[in-house]
């Protein structure tokens, strides 16, 4: 399958250019320099130089694609993008003859305890609010549509995990928690994450929104002990991770979100790190 992949350098999305590979997709990253141009190709990737912000060349870039997974999250304005990129996918794929995999976030959710795909969209934090008419107007077009929603994401040495053990220490050495850290947090290796991209680009009739998620929701609290040691952490006031972390962002942090990712394995999606506790265990460095 000839495949346009957006954010083929970032965290997911070089995870997912490296599933696509294996797989044997003959797979187009997008990329704005030459040295993400280089690591595209040594990925085994051919280098698409497209601004993703030019509705026009997304369009065209897409117009000669199989298929295409939008996996780039940029720092400012992914709004504007996600937007020009549903408006491109429309205009070359709103005949249904692709698909396209979109990126979204299980924020989107808010909190709750039996979160899953059928619950309202209505409770998303001010971060991600702006994700949701984008993501529905493209589920309502012609496109043949799958939007995926990630959990806290970690593996690699990278995620949101490291905010919790490069977070800040009491005088005494303790680790403060986001908030009190009694939140869940649902996560997804980033390798299992990439998996079910690929598995969702490729099944005949996959869900129109999938909750990526390792079915192990986890308190930030357990996480930090994992790290730190038992007793070694110390709860954080909500005003005070909001001052250190920007409110927008610590809101987020601090949802409590406990998703199974049910869907995801009945179309036959398996994690192969079912808890990041033992994965903090594995990576943990020798006393």
């Amino acid at each position: 399958m000839k495949t346009l992949l957006t954010g083929g350098t970032g965290y997911i999305g070089s995870a997912v250019l490296e599933a696509l590979v294996a797989a044997g997709h003959d797979v187009h990253a997008v990329v704005r320099s030459e040295r993400a141009a280089h690591r595209v190709a040594t990925a085994g990737a051919v280098p698409a130089w497209v601004d993703l912000r030019d509705v026009d060349a997304v369009s065209a870039a897409l117009a000669s694609m199989d298929g295409a997974v939008h996996a780039a999250a940029p720092a400012d304005g992914a709004d504007e993008l996600n937007a020009t990129v549903v408006d491109a996918a429309i205009r070359a794929f709103g005949d249904g003859r692709a698909r396209l995999v979109f990126t979204s976030g299980v924020w989107i959710r808010g909190s709750g305890r039996d979160l899953d795909e059928d619950g309202t969209l209505d409770r998303a934090p001010d971060l991600v609010a702006w994700r949701v008419p984008i993501e529905e107007r493209l589920l309502d077009s012609g496109v043949d549509a799958a939007v995926i929603e990630p959990g806290v994401v970690y593996g690699r040495g990278r995620g949101l995990v490291r905010l919790i053990a490069d977070g800040p220490r009491t005088p005494g050495g303790a680790m403060r928690l986001i908030g009190d850290g009694g939140q869940h947090w649902s996560l997804v290796h980033v390798d299992d994450l990439a998996r079910l991209y690929l598995m969702v680009l490729e099944h005949e009739r996959p869900p129109r929104r999938v909750i990526a998620s390792d079915g192990a929701p986890t308190t930030v609290r357990a996480i930090a002990e994992a790290i730190a040691g038992p007793g070694r952490v110390v709860p954080e006031p909500p005003d005070v991770t909001r001052e250190r972390l920007g409110s927008a962002f610590a809101d987020a942090l601090m949802l409590d979100q406990v998703a199974s990712g049910a869907r995801a394995r009945a179309i036959g999606w398996q994690p192969e790190v079912e808890r990041v506790l033992d994965d903090l265990v594995r990576d943990r460095p020798a006393a």
